[in-house]
């Protein structure tokens, strides 16, 4: 695959596009701009955008399993949203440590938990750049009931959270460290077993998000490196897609058959002549992603 197969399907311009989502039931994408404290929806039948302000960094979203209700993982904490209405309400949980550190890349797991890493918080209240660096980030699973555990510590900055099928392998990066683990999945606990390195030391830029396909393979953007690289189960590389634009953050697999890998990039530090860095982008694949997980509902 070549820069050409791949085509910007909304030019929203975000200072750093991230946390993509595809709503089957809409057929559409929503996606957010951390530091535009924005959450994105691209609707594929009519190519219209539309946009919500909120009032911190809104770095992940969710599904749930009840029809419209959405979960948000802001800088300092989680919401339920309902884009219908714009309705807002508290989850529950808080980071502890914020506005020193603030959470980060964030998905659903199998079995309904929400899973989110944290980092040091580059981000100002004012949306200005900060510093990121240090080890503070941890990876959090927060269970239908609420419960909170701490299943990985000494993160620089958490990112990639997917499940291989039949959901037995979790994958999870540290940017900062250059690599992306695969760690044994206890279906029954939600837990994390045995690790291995699944990705380290890639020489195009750094593990940013990424998206599963459906026979297991790792979709991961590299911010800084204008790239994704397909990673199989065995951690080989696959195929290396070349992007127009070199900060590429997250995707997900949309489309009536999941075909279409929809990638959010980002425009800050953007190199010279990419007008269209911190668009959405879409590049037809042979494979179809997963059908996203969705946040179960307590009871």
């Amino acid at each position: 695959m070549a820069i050409d197969d791949v085509r910007c399907v909304a030019p929203t311009g975000d200072f750093c596009g991230e946390g993509a989502v595809w709503s089957s039931t809409e057929a559409a994408v929503y996606w957010t701009d951390i530091p535009r404290f924005l959450i994105h929806r691209f609707d594929v039948a009519s190519t219209a955008v539309r946009t919500w302000q909120f009032d911190e960094p809104v770095v992940a979203l969710a599904l749930s399993n009840e029809p419209g209700r959405w979960l948000v993982a802001l800088g300092s904490r989680l919401i339920w949203w309902w884009p219908v209405g714009d309705r807002r309400e508290d989850h529950g949980f808080q980071l502890p440590g914020w506005p020193q550190v603030r959470l980060n890349d964030g998905r659903a797991d199998p079995l309904g938990n929400f899973w989110v890493g944290s980092m040091r918080n580059n981000v100002l209240s004012n949306g200005d750049a900060g510093e990121a660096g240090g080890n503070e980030g941890k990876m959090y699973k927060i269970t239908p009931q609420g419960g909170v555990s701490v299943h990985i510590e000494g993160l620089g900055i958490a990112n990639t959270i997917c499940w291989s099928p039949p959901a037995c392998t979790f994958y999870t990066a540290d940017t900062l460290a250059n690599r992306v683990w695969a760690y044994a999945f206890d279906q029954g606990s939600a837990t994390l077993g045995a690790a291995r390195e699944h990705l380290s030391g890639f020489g195009r830029g750094l593990p940013d998000g990424s998206a599963m396909d459906a026979q297991g393979y790792l979709w991961n953007c590299r911010y800084g490196g204008g790239c994704i690289v397909r990673v199989a189960p065995n951690g080989e590389i696959d195929r290396v897609v070349d992007m127009p634009v070199s900060n590429v953050t997250t995707a997900t697999f949309g489309g009536a058959d999941r075909r279409t890998l929809y990638i959010t990039t980002a425009a800050t530090g953007r190199g010279p002549g990419e007008r269209l860095a911190g668009s959405l982008w879409a590049l037809r694949c042979e494979v179809p992603g997963l059908p996203e997980n969705r946040v179960h509902l307590p009871g």
